[in-house]
């Protein structure tokens, strides 16, 4: 018969009693075993789908797909890609590139930064420019994704559009 031990009783524990040692990865009666189910990839992010009617007659398909800062001959800035199709066959990735120096010049004479909103709505607009010029067309085969540019030739015409 074991004697009767209290808890209150420091430094006298059970040989039995486990639990007051805590066990990394344990559970109550089953050891932790790898499952046998991997692990499945997360889906792809649910796009919205858009359409846009150039100028030139052709209904774009559109959805944008991702922003990153990026670097273009030494020019900081921000890149937006769109994935486009102009006959809901081919897809093809579209780059919109805003130059940081444009964006900064624009702070300096209107007494704030663009917010990231403001920048991508200036990428946007810069897209549906495109879209009107004709200037959107997939890639040859093996060749980057084609761009265009918001500088400061462009970002006050494309602001204004936007209202601001």
């Amino acid at each position: 018969m074991v004697p009767f031990r209290s808890d209150l009783e420091p430094k006298r524990r059970s040989v039995v009693s486990n639990r007051d040692s805590v066990r990394e990865n344990s559970s109550v009666d089953f050891p932790r075993l790898p499952s046998n189910n991997p692990r499945m990839p997360r889906p792809d992010a649910v796009r919205r789908v858009k359409s846009y009617s150039a100028a030139d007659g052709y209904v774009y398909q559109y959805y944008f797909f991702e922003g990153n800062r990026a670097q273009r001959g030494g020019n900081h800035g921000g890149e937006f890609t769109y994935v486009v199709t102009a006959d809901r066959h081919t897809a093809f990735p579209f780059k919109i590139f805003v130059m940081q120096s444009a964006l900064d010049s624009w702070a300096k004479v209107n007494g704030r930064p663009l917010l990231s909103s403001e920048e991508y709505a200036v990428a946007k607009m810069r897209l549906f420019q495109a879209f009107d010029e004709g200037a959107v067309q997939a890639p040859a085969a093996g060749k980057p994704a084609r761009e265009v540019i918001v500088d400061e030739s462009n970002l006050e015409e494309l602001l204004g559009r936007l209202g601001i």
